[in-house]
Parts: C-alpha cells; sequence; structure tokens
C-alpha cells in the first residue's frame, strides 16, 4: 500500500467515531409550556329576530264576517274579541240539539223511576241513558261551533294587517289578521360548535340592528339546540332581548356578540400543533428530555395561540421549534429561547 493510501486509510479511522458521534447528537428544538390563561368567550354571528309569540288569525269554520272589533296595530289582551261570524245556523243547530237533550232527559227519568217498579227493563234503561248522553254530545258539538263564530285573540299582543271586510266569506284557510307578542323578541343565531362547551343558558348577548346603529339591544341566552348541522358544524343558540321599547321587529337581522368573561383555557402556541389528516397532533418533551407523540383536540385560537380541550395537560412542554428533526422516542436537547 502507498504512503498517501495509508494516509488516507488512517484519516478515515480516526474521524469515524467523529462522525458517529454526529450523527448520533440530539438534536436542539425550542419548546414552549402549556399554560393556563383567561380566555374571554366572545362568539359573533348573525341573527333573526322572532316575536315570542306569534300567529296569523284565521276562523276554525266556514262563514261570513258580520263584525270586525279591532283596528290595524291596535294592542289587545287575550280573549279579546276580534271578529263575528253569521252565527244563525249554529245558533238553530245548538237550539235543536238543546230540545233533543231535554226530551231525552225527561224519557230517562221516567223510565228510571218505572225501572224501580220493573215496568221498565234494564237494557231499555241502558238505551234511554246512551240516547241522553248522544244528546248531550251533540249539544257540546253545537256550542264549540257557535263558539267558532266568535273570533278571539289567543295571547296579548299587537296586530298586523286586516286582510278582510265585512261580507268576507272566510274559512280556515283565511288569514284575517296577524298578531305578534314583541314585548320581548327571540334572537336565534348559529355558533360554531368549538364554542358548545363553553355555552350554557344565562350566557349574556349582546345586539346590533343597522336601524339603529348607535343602540345596543342586551339579552341572554336561553336555549341551545340539542343538534349540531353536520353540514355548517355549527349549533342553534337562541336569546331573549327585553324590546319594551318596541324598537325591535320580528324578521329584523341583528350582529350578535355571546359574552363570557369569567373563561380560562390551556393555551398552547399555534405553531406547536403538527395536523396529520383530520387529527392534531403535538410533540411533548418529557423531563429526561425523551419526545412523546401526543393525539390532542383544539378549540378556540387567537393569534399565535391555540385552546386545547383534551390531551395535553398545563405545565407540560411542547416543541414549537425543530418538530421536524424530532422523533418519538428520541432524546432532544433543549435550546434557549422561547417561541410564542
Amino acid at each position: 500500500m502507498s504512503p498517501a493510501l495509508k494516509l488516507s486509510h488512517f484519516l478515515m479511522l480516526c474521524l469515524l467515531p467523529w462522525q458517529l458521534a454526529v450523527a448520533q447528537q440530539a438534536p436542539g428544538v425550542i419548546v414552549s409550556e402549556a399554560v393556563i390563561k383567561p380566555f374571554p368567550l366572545s362568539a359573533e354571528a348573525l341573527g333573526n329576530a322572532r316575536a315570542n309569540e306569534a300567529v296569523e288569525i284565521r276562523p276554525q269554520i266556514t262563514a261570513a264576517i258580520v263584525e270586525i272589533l279591532f283596528e290595524e296595530g291596535q294592542k289587545v289582551a287575550k280573549g279579546d274579541i276580534l271578529a263575528r261570524l253569521e252565527s244563525s245556523e249554529p245558533l238553530a243547530d245548538l237550539a235543536a240539539a238543546k230540545a233533543a237533550l231535554v226530551d231525552s232527559e225527561s224519557q230517562y227519568r221516567r223510565s228510571n223511576e218505572l225501572f224501580k217498579t220493573r215496568v221498565v227493563s234494564e237494557s231499555q234503561l241502558e238505551q234511554l241513558e246512551a240516547k241522553r248522553d248522544a244528546d248531550l254530545a251533540a249539544v257540546n258539538a253545537a256550542q264549540a261551533r257557535l263558539d267558532h263564530t266568535v273570533i278571539r285573540a289567543p295571547f296579548a299582543g299587537q296586530l298586523g294587517l286586516r286582510r278582510v271586510s265585512l261580507g268576507s266569506i272566510v274559512g280556515p284557510t283565511t288569514v284575517i289578521t296577524t298578531l305578534d307578542d314583541t314585548s320581548s323578541i327571540k334572537l336565534d343565531f348559529n355558533v360554531p360548535e368549538v364554542f358548545l362547551a363553553r355555552l350554557a343558558p344565562g350566557l349574556t348577548v349582546t345586539a346590533h340592528s343597522a336601524a339603529w346603529p348607535d343602540l345596543t339591544f342586551s339579552g341572554e341566552v336561553t336555549t341551545i339546540d340539542t343538534r349540531v348541522d353536520p353540514v355548517s358544524r355549527t349549533v342553534i343558540v337562541r336569546a331573549l332581548l327585553p324590546n319594551d321599547d318596541q324598537r325591535l321587529r320580528a324578521g329584523m337581522f341583528l350582529t350578535v356578540t355571546v359574552l363570557k368573561e369569567d373563561v380560562e383555557s390551556l393555551m398552547i402556541p399555534e405553531q406547536a400543533i403538527v395536523p396529520e389528516r383530520s387529527n392534531q397532533y403535538v410533540l411533548v418533551v418529557g423531563p429526561d428530555n425523551v419526545v412523546e407523540r401526543r393525539r390532542v383536540e383544539s378549540g378556540r385560537r387567537r393569534p399565535g395561540e391555540v385552546e386545547i380541550l383534551d390531551g395535553l395537560q398545563a405545565g407540560e412542554r411542547v416543541i414549537t421549534e425543530g418538530t421536524q428533526k424530532a422523533r418519538p422516542g428520541q432524546q432532544v436537547e433543549i435550546l434557549p429561547g422561547h417561541s410564542g
């Protein structure tokens, strides 16, 4: 072997341990601790205003209107009479039913006395009793038809426009007017499912309307829907807003903000999240500087930070820089510096 070849072989033998040491050297990473921080709940959405109660006033029978007892826009109390329908036929039916009932009751009473002396059989008495009960039912039915000729307000509220005139033939499909209870307004809006764990009845809601740009309407959450929309991944939330001044109307479009100040969340820097398909992972560095790959469930986000709902504890260290070099089960070197 030539002297030059021997020298080359010697240098390779000397460098081999150094190259192996470099290859086995722990990669340097920057870590950050998972920390519990204040993270007020603030969800913004667009909502539709609905009357607390709303109904179209329709008759239950077909007849002519003989009297209209309301004005458009009038406020009414529950039970107020709004209109009367032609009632001569229901009155005649009621009178005939009452006459039949009087006759059948009289026959039943006489037969009941005769039954005691065995002049009338038990079966005959039972037939007369059934006839009396049928006539009583006919009276109740006739009375109900007569009651339907008087149209009343089912609850207190404000009437809308009048849709009919005197003499109009109306039926169950005819809208006479509308009635809305707008003393309070139901506000329905969609909230992303990531807020679901934080939503609860009683949360404060503020709303703004383009019609009243300088006013803020406040209320509170009353109901959260039991289902999440599988397409939009949102849940419908209903809030109730007082409306004593009657500024809000059914059908209005409002911008809604749900607020909850006393919320704390477990937060980590956003760059610590390693997404893989539909799952999210972090690389956790244990006390011995060994890397563990762990699946986590994330929640809300704000610039540079993400909320962790499950999979991580406060104080645990996650890799924020160097995730490409670190491998699960491998020991790493913690470099100075803090990300996020």
